[in-house]
């Protein structure tokens, strides 16, 4: 067995912070950890989490957008029917069955990012 372990969370570019607090916060439902910024004109580097799923969002432009992430998920009905009942303009897609029998959610954010919600 290894004496180490590694614990991973994905970076997304942002190009605008209402955009970014109108999806993850308002849509989805994600709560802000922390917020950082080096100076009142640099760009904001943050912290979102829902549910054990920990996200950082970064206006710095060495970050490329068109992320994926695959999310495991638990509930997934549940999670589009409280994103449905934001009463949000944005289209939120059904939920579809995969190939290999998953249960499949797929929303892009406002920046090219998509995120994979995939319950077993």
């Amino acid at each position: 067995m290894e004496d180490y372990k590694f614990k991973g969370i994905p970076t997304f570019r942002i190009t605008n912070y209402e955009k970014a607090i109108g999806f993850y916060i308002d849509l989805l439902g994600f709560n802000i950890d922390w917020e950082h910024k080096f100076g009142e004109t640099e760009p904001i580097y943050m912290q979102i989490s829902k549910n054990g799923l920990v996200i950082h969002l970064s206006e710095n432009v060495r970050f490329k957008t068109g992320v994926i992430i695959f999310v495991e998920t638990k509930g997934i009905e549940k999670f589009r029917e409280n994103i449905l009942n934001t009463k949000n303009e944005n289209l939120i897609p059904e939920i579809l069955t995969t190939n290999w029998n998953t249960k499949q959610l797929e929303i892009e954010d406002p920046f090219g990012n998509l995120l994979r919600f995939n319950e077993n």
